[in-house]
């Protein structure tokens, strides 16, 4: 059994963020091991690396306790932080199943901090039904979503539907159809479903239900802010260059903030955060 390093990323605080499982040397595991492992780890992803010929570069896969996920922040940015443990803060780059994703370490009076790139942002009306399925399966209405925020599927590495609730209680009460959606997010081969409100201009709450992971929510999901970073600027509703934060988890008990940076509307969008070890 290979040796598996346990991070939160994201934290806000006590008890807070998305933990992840890191496993920095899986050479000899194949799919269905990692799989496996994941499953056993529990979260919401587990990161297998392994070491490529050129230095401070890695090959890297990301597993639910389901399914294969093409990317994953939070796991990456825990992978980054781990590695900087290891071999010290710098530059890194991560070849996923996405694409090159290089990821900057540096040390910060909360731990270390890390700052990933994505893959250019990708953004596309849904599909006929799409939304009105969703919507059921979450046991919404129309007139709970924010006119302001159109529906839209986004991606920066993985593809998430975008739905923006009216008001915060609206994003609070969280009692989907967990099997419903999972069915939905298959079809259109969605990783999450990005659930956001607007407190202020550059602030948004987020909830993230992952069924395809065998996940019923993600605390902290850098995959689906990147992609949330795509979509403002695509829409007109940020002016890079500009800096805004997600909050996430705080209804599950695990408060995360996210900080993302758009600097162009379709180049990569970063974000950045701690990841501290779990002993536990």
């Amino acid at each position: 059994m290979p040796t598996i390093l346990r991070y939160a990323a994201f934290p806000a605080g006590a008890g807070g963020g998305n933990p992840a499982g890191v496993v920095l040397d899986a050479s000899g595991l194949d799919a269905p091991a990692m799989l496996e492992i994941a499953a056993g780890v529990g979260f919401s992803e587990t990161a297998f690396v392994v070491a490529r010929p050129e230095r401070r570069a890695y090959d890297v896969r990301f597993f639910a306790p389901q399914a294969e996920v093409p990317f994953c922040g939070h796991a990456t940015i825990a992978t980054a932080v781990a590695l900087a443990d290891r071999d010290g803060s710098g530059s890194i780059v991560l070849h996923c199943a996405a694409g090159a994703v290089p990821v900057d370490t540096t040390a910060g009076q909360e731990g270390t901090i890390a700052t990933l790139t994505s893959v250019p942002p990708r953004v596309e009306s849904p599909p006929p039904g799409l939304v009105a399925r969703a919507l059921a399966a979450l046991g919404w209405g129309t007139d709970d979503l924010d006119e302001a925020f159109p529906a839209r599927i986004a991606s920066a590495g993985a593809r998430h539907l975008v739905l923006a609730a009216g008001t915060r209680e609206r994003l609070a009460r969280l009692d989907y159809d967990f099997d419903a959606l999972r069915v939905l997010c298959v079809e259109h081969d969605l990783v999450t479903v990005n659930l956001i409100w607007r407190e202020e201009p550059l602030t948004f709450h987020a909830r993230n239900p992952f069924p395809v992971g065998g996940v019923v929510e993600d605390p902290a999901t850098g995959a689906a802010a990147a992609a949330l970073g795509g979509y403002l600027g695509a829409l007109g509703l940020i002016t890079p260059p500009v800096t805004f934060t997600v909050l996430q988890g705080a209804d599950m008990g695990r408060p995360s903030r996210l900080r993302v940076d758009v600097a162009d509307a379709t180049a990569g969008v970063k974000v950045s955060g701690t990841a501290l070890p779990l002993t536990a």
